[in-house]
Formats: C-alpha cells, sequence, structure tokens
C-alpha cells in the first residue's frame, strides 16, 4: 500500500477484536511514531503503550466512558514535552501540540498499512489520565488512540466512501 492509499482507506475504528498484537507488528508501529519529524527535529515526545487489560479499562473510563477502547490489546497515549519543543513556532508558538500529532498521524497510517485500526481520543480527562500512568504534571497528555486489529473486515473504506466537503470549500489558489 502506498501513502496515498493508506490516507484514503484509513478512518476511525471503533470496534476491536482482543487480538494481541505480534511483537514485530507493535515494533513497526512504534518506529512509525519514531521516524516522525518535528520541528528542529525536537522529538519532544514520549508515548505510553498500555497492554495491561485493567489499564486500558481505566483510560477508557478516564476517555469519558469511551469502554469500547479497552477491548483494542494496546492504548497508546501520546504525551508532549512543551519543555523540550521548539519556542518559536510561527515566530510565538510552542510546536509541542503539532509535533505530537504529526507523530500519531504516522501511526495512524502506519496501521492502515498493517491491517490495523487507530481512533484519535482527544474527549479524555487528562488529571485522571496523568495519574494512572504517572505522568508527569508538565507533560501534557496530547491525545489517546487505542491500536489493534478491526473487529470486523470492512471497517477501512475509501475516501470516495465517506462525506468529504466539495474541493472548492478547502481550497483556494494564491489567496484565502
Amino acid at each position: 500500500m502506498n501513502a496515498l492509499e493508506a490516507i484514503r482507506m484509513r478512518r476511525s475504528v471503533r470496534e476491536y477484536s482482543t487480538k494481541p498484537l505480534p511483537p514485530e507488528v507493535l515494533s513497526q508501529m512504534r518506529q512509525a511514531l519514531r521516524a516522525a519529524p518535528s520541528a528542529c527535529n525536537f522529538q519532544p515526545w514520549r508515548f505510553v503503550l498500555v497492554t495491561d487489560p485493567q489499564q486500558r479499562r481505566e483510560l477508557a473510563q478516564a476517555a469519558n466512558g469511551q469502554t469500547w477502547m479497552a477491548d483494542a490489546p494496546v492504548t497508546v497515549v501520546a504525551c508532549g514535552l512543551a519543555d523540550q519543543a521548539y519556542k518559536k513556532m510561527g515566530g510565538r508558538g510552542n510546536s509541542v501540540e503539532v509535533d505530537v500529532a504529526i507523530a500519531v498521524d504516522h501511526l495512524t497510517l502506519a496501521a492502515v498499512d498493517g491491517g490495523l485500526g487507530t481512533c484519535w481520543i482527544g474527549a479524555f480527562d487528562e488529571k485522571k489520565v496523568k495519574r494512572l500512568l504517572d505522568i508527569p504534571a508538565e507533560v501534557k497528555v496530547v491525545a489517546i488512540t487505542p491500536l489493534g486489529y478491526p473487529a470486523r473486515a470492512g471497517l477501512n473504506r475509501p475516501l470516495e466512501d465517506r462525506l468529504r466537503k466539495d474541493e472548492a470549500e478547502i481550497f483556494s489558489m494564491e489567496r484565502y
């Protein structure tokens, strides 16, 4: 599968098989996260890979009770280290959230290529997640995603099968 095919096929999966990920598959997903670019190549991130079933259930509860997440054999908690990020993005801001988002997106596309599913989770109680995983106070939990095999075939379908805005609504040339 090439990159454009992975982009077209990627979607949010909310039903997972409990089948474990083989170590080599999990290693490939780790490498996708690790290979992501970041501002000035600072790599201001840490990823907590949660495989313990009880911890996954507790994380799902901390994610506003999205209990379906716990069915996936791995939950990835993407953390940003703001003090290690580029401080002048756009001349003013910190790059940490963008950097971590790029890495998670690399994971989501590698997952599609590997027959796996993911789902960006932004609805969670950060304090509960930090407490559960012993994440330091200065670290920002940017996103969470379950990672695993979709429960049924066909959950990944091409972009054309999903509603997208018309190109005229999202692109302009030369000026806004």
